[in-house]
């Protein structure tokens, strides 16, 4: 039966690896997703679970054993933030392009220069084409629930890819929450046994991992993945569903609020959808007419379900929590504008990039992006396309 506790982000999802049992987990330590695989050991050394924790000189190792290990047959899984997804980045596209359903919690951490141990997303947008699945979370109901999700996409055989479980480093992974735990009895029934078709050690039925493949058959491959990625969405849909009757807990493509009437709009990633949902009650009090979109699931995009909620705005904002140098904005607002292009109805829109480098982002700064869409549908301020929140100009 479920039950309420209070956990970090960290510890839950630490729990939620314990109830999935996987076979191997191989990982190395970084800030602020360390205590994700030493809260783990714990119940390895304690005989809680049956897995082979593998302990690796360097990320690129840990994600170079679980690709072994999940070739060979074995439910695998690791855990990493910044740098280390990073340093993970050549060995990311050898685990997609083999369809090795591995999942991995993301704590989400600026990348270096300079150092920096905080949050925001460039980390696993500096990994949105590598062939991941990426799954966002709001909070630590979220990150625990999201990982047994995870799981069950990753394996089912129309999608076989590894998925990125993305959740906000420190602003998460190190807050204690309450949240509803299921028992083990149900994650069991859930995420059930793992059973692949093909792997390394099936002796009666031998095949190759990783062959050289030159212009005769490396564009066929790579449409294959492009490919799985539109199936995806719908085997994401089934299984979140599934959960939902499960658990009482119900996860979409994205969650909106108040945003069926709304004429000013917010999409946004994360943790900072909950101050958002501040600033539209506060400003929903003044009649100013507000809403919100958080999105759940970034690869694959839900495009034509995200332009079916946001058509109707008379301006939108997207948030950034990770800048595209060089680029135009931050990668979710190119996203967005890229998905509107043809569509019936094509808002102004506008970004804002914010919070880099963990700093805050409070229900005010909110209210400033709101206030400017405002002017914006007016027509009393300029089409400004890219802004900074909160930034010292």
């Amino acid at each position: 039966m479920a039950k309420r506790v209070a956990l970090t982000g960290n510890e839950a999802v630490a729990l939620a690896m314990k109830q999935i049992n996987p076979d191997v987990i191989a990982a190395y330590p970084i800030t602020p997703q360390t205590d994700v695989v030493q809260y783990f050991s714990s119940f390895v050394s304690d005989g809680q679970v049956s897995t082979e924790l593998v302990r690796v000189e360097s990320e690129h190792s840990a994600m170079s054993a679980t690709i072994g290990a999940s070739a060979a047959g074995a439910r695998s899984m690791t855990a990493t933030s910044s740098q280390g997804l990073a340093l993970m980045h050549e060995m990311l596209h050898i685990a997609s392009s083999y369809r090795l359903p591995i999942v991995m919690p993301v704590v989400n951490r600026a990348l270096s220069g300079p150092i920096n141990i905080h949050c925001d997303h460039s980390d696993s947008m500096n990994a949105r084409d590598t062939g991941w699945l990426h799954l966002y979370c709001e909070n630590t109901q979220e990150a625990y629930d999201n990982t047994f999700i995870a799981m069950r996409i990753a394996e089912h055989p129309e999608v076989l890819t590894p998925v990125m479980v993305c959740y906000d480093g420190f602003i998460i992974s190190h807050a204690l929450e309450n949240l509803m735990i299921e028992d083990d009895e149900l994650i069991h029934k859930f995420v059930g046994e793992y059973n692949p078709s093909r792997f390394l050690l099936d002796l009666e039925r031998p095949y190759t991992v990783g062959p050289l493949a030159l212009y005769d058959y490396y564009f066929e491959i790579k449409r294959q993945q492009a490919e799985v990625m539109f199936h995806a969405k719908d085997v994401v849909a089934a299984v979140s569903a599934e959960y939902g009757k499960l658990t009482g807990r119900n996860y979409g493509f994205f969650e909106t609020y108040k945003l069926d009437d709304a004429e000013l709009g917010i999409i946004v990633i994360g943790s900072t959808a909950g101050t958002a949902r501040g600033a539209v009650d506060q400003l929903r009090a003044k009649g100013i007419k507000a809403g919100l979109l958080k999105l759940r699931m970034f690869r694959p995009v839900p495009r034509e379900e995200i332009i079916a909620e946001i058509g109707h705005l008379k301006a939108l904002a997207v948030l950034d929590r990770a800048d595209s140098y060089g680029g135009f904005g931050g990668p979710l607002f190119s996203e967005v504008r890229s998905w509107l292009y043809g569509a019936d109805a094509q808002p102004p829109v506008v970004n804002f990039v914010y919070g880099l480098g963990g700093r805050d982002v409070v229900i005010p700064d909110i209210i400033t992006v709101y206030q400017y869409l405002d002017k914006l549908a007016r027509k009393q301020v300029p089409l400004e396309l890219v802004q900074y929140l909160g930034v010292r100009e």
